[in-house]
């Protein structure tokens, strides 16, 4: 070996040997765009939480590998379209988003970047992909089949509270997920033989006080609290306007039960974010979100809070407590 070919594989070598940090470091990072629909700078959305934990859990370090670009609607509806329009604008790896208006946006404004979703709505059915088993196109995830249960909340509170014969549904009219669900309540209500008051409100400063009102004025002996971005921002707040006029309160998932609801039947949002984070590590690794199937919950909680219960002075009948997957004493 001549002198210049050795002094070449000497210096190749040595530069290999030297460099390892800096070739890890020219590794891609990942940007993932999330439009949080309640939370605000000064107030994290937990379910995002979740899923940051998720991610964590599979081996990803913000700063590191991953980045996270968050953008806050603080529970109103017009910033939407804007927002996901600048995380697609920065070419983000991958979108995260839970509300209908944020997936709807996102679907119209590109058809390449991998969007996750975590729904409360029938994904099939509202059009944002053609199948469960087989979504087609850039979008997949998860359904909680929050919607689906709307029939299963209007029997349980019939239960917990057997002469209830008119509710309350208090709901954000300007939420097009919010709609849906009030003509799904209607529907099981008229099989129920229960009649429905609709209470509308809509943000960003609901007036919660003149729902409650309208609904004492309308007789109504339970409430039924849609979940929606803006309505979620005020859990205690509608809690306590529940307890005080006495009324026997339905809520669509365990965050509100902790603030004061009476009880709650949905899908475990815990096992919901985490797994979301499960569908961003696989795209993230190459998949693609066509072929990954949407899933669905397998596990729903029924919630009872008992201090509640003594606080309007109600008698949880024994059967129906028996059922409760957890109760609050």
């Amino acid at each position: 070996m001549s002198k210049k070919v050795f002094l070449g594989v000497a210096i190749f070598s040595l530069i290999a040997w030297l460099c390892p940090a800096e070739a890890q470091q020219s590794k891609k990072v990942a940007r993932l765009g999330y439009v949080s629909a309640s939370g605000g700078p000064a107030s994290p959305d937990a379910r995002f939480e979740v899923f940051r934990q998720g991610l964590r859990d599979l081996g990803y370090i913000e700063g590191k590998n991953i980045l996270l670009e968050v953008r806050y609607a603080e529970g109103r509806q017009d910033p939407i379209p804007s927002l996901v329009a600048d995380l697609v604008e920065l070419k983000v790896d991958v979108l995260l988003l839970t509300t209908l208006p944020a997936i709807r946006a996102a679907k119209q404004a590109t058809k390449t970047i991998p969007i996750v979703i975590v729904t409360a709505q029938d994904p099939v059915a509202t059009g944002i992909v053609d199948s469960l088993a087989h979504p087609g196109g850039n979008i997949t995830g998860l359904t909680r089949l929050t919607r689906e249960l709307s029939g299963k909340r209007l029997e349980l509170l019939q239960e917990v509270v057997p002469k209830i014969s008119r509710v309350g549904v208090l709901w954000d009219v300007d939420d097009p997920g919010s709609a849906i669900a009030f003509k799904q309540y209607e529907t099981a209500a008229r099989a129920l033989k229960i009649q429905l008051q609709s209470l509308q409100v809509r943000g960003p400063n609901p007036d919660l006080e003149g729902a409650f009102e309208t609904a004492a004025k309308g007789r109504a002996n339970a409430l039924i609290n849609i979940r929606s971005s803006m309505l979620i921002r005020y859990p205690k707040r509608i809690a306590d306007l529940a307890i005080k006029r006495r009324l026997p309160s339905m809520c669509e998932g365990s965050d509100y039960i902790e603030a004061g609801c009476l009880v709650s039947y949905a899908s475990n949002d815990t096992e919901n974010y985490r797994r979301a984070a499960y569908y961003v590590d696989k795209i993230l690794k190459g998949a693609k979100p066509a072929d990954l199937p949407v899933e669905q919950p397998t596990k729903f909680e029924f919630i009872i809070n008992l201090k509640v219960a003594k606080q309007i002075g109600l008698t949880i009948p024994p059967n129906v407590l028996a059922r409760a997957d957890r109760v609050i004493r």
